[in-house]
């Protein structure tokens, strides 16, 4: 139960680095490498503030303002001084490296014992156990300190699902979707397809950073390495996602759905790592395995769709 916790909350963590890179490489049709760097950004800056005693929650703000700080100079420099896409994240990116170094001082910060926006969860759970130090669920003892994180993610991921939801049913938010889709039209509209870019960036980058600072109060650790490879995660999260809810939703009014898709495939995606983990998967094997589940899930839809194609073929044959 505890690995199966673990895999839900680190799901639930991630899945706001997938809700980012939906706006960014779906929605507005952007290659942003950013990712990357700005996970780490904001667990960097997480990780100094709550060192440093101040409030998890304020650490978390500000990560978020760090992170829509990095997207939006991504966007200016796309936008702005014409580079393309994928040099301006890779050039961010780089950047990004050693800002991170630069604010946590050193390659890493270890968060042991200090507060966390799971403390008053942890308090709260405590007080109806009566100071228990594990909890029975399903038959299983679960640490209290991990279902409170478990807790605290969720309301967090729903809370952030919401808004983002009702932001991109507005007419910003339609604006914004349709910035990616057509931006000649957007344009012929009185809307600035710059803009809605660097706005874009800045909001993508910024779910992305506060992913960041959660999963860096989670492991208990912030280190400077920690968002190699993270892109891929979110990539393949929103494919599974799409896999799950239909990519075509999307376009449509039911945005809903498609959030909730990239946040199920995001932890299905991380259920798949842990099970393999479990199996005796060698850690140093875990980036191979990822490269694999990516290609799967990229190439799995096609042959699906080829696949019913011609079982609905044959059903015609047989008929006629």
């Amino acid at each position: 139960m505890s690995l199966v916790i673990s895999a839900f909350t680190m799901g639930l963590i991630l899945s706001l680095l997938s809700l980012g890179m939906l706006i960014s490489f779906r929605m507005i049709r952007f290659t942003d490498i950013t990712v990357d760097g700005s996970i780490t950004l904001g667990a960097s800056i997480s990780a100094l503030l709550i060192a440093n005693g101040y409030s998890p929650w304020l650490a978390v703000l500000v990560s978020i303002l760090g992170g829509a700080l990095a997207g939006a100079i991504t966007g200016v420099l796309h936008t702005r001084f014409k580079i393309q896409e994928i040099l301006a994240g890779i050039l961010m990116m780089t950047a990004l490296y050693s800002i991170n170094l630069r604010i946590m001082g050193r390659s890493n910060i270890p968060l042991l014992d200090v507060k966390t926006v799971s403390t008053g969860t942890e308090g709260i759970l405590e007080k109806i156990t009566s100071n228990a130090s594990r909890i029975g669920i399903l038959g299983w003892q679960v640490p209290i300190g991990d279902l409170a994180v478990f807790i605290t993610s969720g309301v967090i991921v729903i809370i952030i699902a919401i808004i983002l939801c009702c932001f991109l049913l507005t007419h910003y938010g339609t604006a914004l979707r349709a910035a990616g889709n057509n931006p000649q039209m957007v344009r012929a509209q009185g809307v600035n397809n710059n803009t809605m870019v660097v706005f874009s960036l800045a909001l993508a980058n910024g779910l992305v950073a506060l992913s960041g600072s959660l999963l860096a109060q989670y492991q208990g650790f912030s280190d400077v390495q920690m968002g190699i490879g993270m892109m891929v995660w979110g990539l393949a999260s929103i494919i599974i996602g799409e896999a799950l809810v239909g990519r075509t939703s999307i376009g449509l009014t039911s945005i809903g759905l498609t959030i909730a898709g990239v946040i199920l495939g995001t932890i299905l995606f991380r259920l798949l790592i842990a099970i393999a983990l479990r199996w005796g998967l060698s850690p140093n094997d875990l980036k191979l395995v990822t490269a694999f589940f990516v290609f799967a899930a990229l190439v799995s839809p096609g042959w699906f769709s080829a696949l019913r194609s011609k079982v609905a073929g044959g059903l015609r044959y047989v008929k006629n």
